[in-house]
């Protein structure tokens, strides 16, 4: 869930700890401190009176600053941060009721301790199937460890590890190659490990401003921002999904040479290989580096096979980069990017359908998506629900069996020549709903952006589709949209886009402009042809008690013009603000908009949705 909707939900004592953290880095004079300036400048209490966008984005502006306090943080050995960060950042544990978190704080404590017992008579087992170069690897870190941590009982002083020594020992870690799990394995071998009471962890975890606890939900938020800050503080590069998304496409002698270097049984099924490799928080960059290639492969060969991941398997066309490094970098940055957006290239409907069909053809697949993403609920097949813990479509897609797919897409009339799960996308996209979720883009103009979303449409359609989609958002607010009346007036001169008729027999007119341009600035020319859509609809008889104009943005002075005309009786209205409007509605008791909320020049979405709410 993001940053602002999780803001939105909490009271102020809920936030409080968060918010102190915050204000605590703006005292230092971030880096960003100019922009958090002009943010918090019209707030009269600080931070604590700013709404939860801007909150927000005043979080977007500190995260390096953020990131580097959390680093601090991690360095108290004893606080289990380590421990509890791993089962924050997991897929799915985003929102988890307070003994839900209990149940695998324990499940980990004791995964842990099992593990640990496991590896060490894998030890002393001769015939273990760890090589002997990996035993010499744990047995460096091993020893480099226990030393940093008891050199001071040596000196008479409380046996602890420093941030200088721990900074040596990551960087050992990361050199020897191994995994989070071996090496929190070896650290908890020799550091002792207690179990801590679970609401002294929430606090803990609270007062860092890592969580939100909501005593009244009696549940804990993890934003996915903060996720993604968390999972880079554990050196983890991509989620877990994207991961298992990379893993599936490589063939099964290749995850037992992964498993065979980080020591996972290799009796275990492909599948359940896969699982191991992830849950071991084996490192994305390490094998795309080493791990998935033959031994004697060159660097030409290893290039030649990334391409090959990800242009022929991962469907992701011109991976840059002239090095191997580069290229895996671009890869890492490609899923960040698929992870941040919000869109999810079907339309919300299309995903509902989708999820309602998998359960009808797959009724076991509830239980899987519960047990894989570690979700609380009985039933997790919705929509809105899964885009709460920032599970979309696709990540739903991949954790289907291949025999499953074949007979999901057989029972749906899906297109069975190419990829499964591109014809499966491209068959719920749902087009009219998806362009209403991108109507901004449309008014916007912005071809990239609606491509990238799944829209194809020519730039010279772009006008068109917008009266279109405008027409419908009125329609879908209730209103009567007349189009034989709008025909009717219509000349070869004046072309009204959209004609509302109103239950006393007055009208609104509509009009929809498009613009590339940032602030839609062009008063005078629209001024002059509305003012002639006017006359023509009274001198047929009709008052015209509204005219609208909805446009991506409008600068000051296009604002101000519109101040000073007392003729036209014009109020201005955005694009993205007249698409919150909607969904408001559709939250609300209304079944047709009360059109007297269009009474300001500059249509304030914030306040109407307020009233609506009401």
């Amino acid at each position: 869930m993001k940053l602002e909707k999780i803001l939105e939900r909490l009271n102020s004592i809920d936030k409080n700890n968060f918010i102190k953290v915050i204000d605590n880095i703006i005292s230092q004079n971030p880096k960003n401190i100019k922009e958090i300036d002009k943010i918090l400048s019209s707030a009269d209490k600080g931070l604590k009176s700013v709404d939860s966008q801007n909150v927000a984005k005043v979080f977007s502006l500190i995260e390096k600053e953020f990131f580097e306090y959390l680093k601090c943080e991690f360095q108290d050995t004893s606080s289990q941060l380590d421990i509890l960060v791993d089962i924050l950042i997991k897929d799915g544990n985003c929102i988890m009721k307070q003994d839900w978190f209990s149940r695998l704080y324990d499940n980990e404590i004791k995964h842990i301790k099992t593990k640990i017992k496991h590896t060490n008579q894998e030890f002393q087992n001769e015939k273990s199937d760890i090589s002997d170069d990996r035993k010499r690897d744990y047995k460096i870190y091993k020893a480099c460890l226990n030393t940093a941590y008891k050199n001071d009982l040596e000196n008479n002083r409380e046996a602890k590890i420093t941030s200088d020594e721990l900074s040596i020992i990551l960087t050992l870690s990361n050199e020897l190659d191994l995994s989070q799990e071996e090496v929190k394995l070896v650290n908890y071998s020799i550091l002792p490990i207690k179990k801590l009471d679970i609401m002294e962890v929430i606090n803990n975890l609270k007062n860092i401003g890592v969580i939100f606890y909501s005593k009244k939900e009696n549940t804990i938020f993890v934003a996915d921002e903060m996720v993604r800050l968390l999972r880079k503080l554990r050196n983890k590069e991509v989620a877990d999904k994207f991961l298992r998304r990379t893993l599936r496409l490589l063939r099964e002698p290749i995850i037992n040479q992964i498993s065979r270097k980080h020591n996972i049984d290799r009796n275990l099924s492909y599948l359940e290989k896969i699982e191991e490799i992830i849950n071991e928080g084996v490192s994305f960059k390490g094998l795309l580096m080493n791990d998935i290639y033959k031994k004697d492969a060159n660097l030409t060969e290893k290039k030649k096979a990334l391409n090959e991941l990800c242009e022929k398997k991962l469907n992701i066309d011109n991976l840059r980069g002239s090095t191997l490094d580069d290229k895996i970098e671009n890869l890492i940055a490609y899923f960040e990017n698929v992870e941040k957006d919000e869109n999810i290239n079907i339309s919300f409907d299309g995903f509902e359908k989708l999820l309602t069909e998998l359960n009808t053809s797959l009724p076991k697949l509830n239980t899987q998506i519960r047990k894989q993403f570690e979700i609380q609920d009985e039933f997790v097949l919705k929509a809105e629900l899964l885009l709460d813990y920032n599970i979309k479509p696709r990540d739903i897609l991949d954790l289907i069996a291949k025999d499953d797919f074949k007979k999901f897409i057989q029972e749906n009339n899906i297109k069975q020549r190419g990829d499964d799960i591109l014809n499966t996308l491209e068959h719920y996209k749902d087009a009219e709903n998806l362009y209403l979720e991108n109507y901004d883009k449309v008014a916007y103009r912005d071809l990239n952006t609606l491509k990238e979303n799944g829209i194809s449409v020519k730039e010279s359609e772009l006008g068109i589709k917008f009266e279109e989609l405008t027409r419908t958002i009125f329609s879908e607010l209730g209103f009567n949209v007349d189009e034989d009346l709008r025909k009717s007036l219509n000349t070869k001169k004046d072309l009204i886009d959209i004609l509302i008729h109103l239950d006393n027999d007055d009208v609104i007119i509509v009009e929809c402009k498009t613009s590339k341009e940032k602030g839609y600035n062009k008063f005078s020319t629209v001024s002059r042809q509305l003012k002639s859509y006017k006359s023509v609809t009274e001198k047929n008889g009709i008052r015209v008690a509204k005219i609208l104009l909805i446009a991506p943005e409008f600068s000051d002075d296009f604002i101000t013009d519109c101040e000073m005309n007392f003729e036209l009786n014009l109020s201005l209205l955005t694009a993205s603000g007249l698409s919150k409007i909607l969904d408001a509605f559709k939250d609300s008791k209304y079944t047709e908009f009360p059109h007297v909320l269009f009474r300001d020049v500059v249509i304030n979405e914030d306040r109407i949705i307020k009233a609506l709410s009401k």
